[in-house]
């Protein structure tokens, strides 16, 4: 079996290299390279100091650390990282919470999920088919 490799680059001496806490984990833990602290209602870039080679074919996912998210009220925002990149991650982390929250140099504070993608041809079309759902926005489903 071949595994896929991602190679990850320190950009700062302060960075934690991301891992998986259990293994068969899906996601890898991202670490902050910095204290700060986020108001309630702001939003905020945090640095990883690290930058990733993700290979052609699969994009790297940002999403919640469930327990940050839960307990603390703090959400991550954007979270698409091409394969094309090689700047530092940054994770953007929205406070949602009453409290001020603050970040330590290498706290969890979001987890990536590497994924391979498909990259369909696009075109434009006159008509679209038709559907039991139709055109039915947000809540179209029954779902509040």
């Amino acid at each position: 079996m071949h595994l896929l490799k991602v190679l990850i680059k320190k950009i700062s001496g302060e960075a934690k290299i991301p891992d998986y806490a259990h293994k068969g984990d899906a996601g890898m833990d991202l670490y902050s390279c910095e204290d700060c602290e986020i108001m309630p209602g702001e939003i905020k870039g945090i640095k990883t100091g690290i930058a990733m080679e993700i290979p052609f074919g699969f994009v790297g996912l940002v999403w919640d650390k469930s327990g940050l998210s839960a307990k603390n009220s703090v959400h991550r925002l954007a979270g698409v990282i091409d394969s094309g990149y090689r700047g530092e991650i940054i994770v953007v982390l929205a406070n949602l919470g009453k409290q001020k929250f603050d970040v330590r140099k290498h706290n969890k504070i979001a987890q990536m999920l590497i994924q391979k993608i498909e990259s369909p041809e696009l075109e434009e079309a006159e008509e679209l088919s038709c559907t039991s759902r139709g055109k039915g926005g947000f809540g179209s489903t029954g779902g509040r």
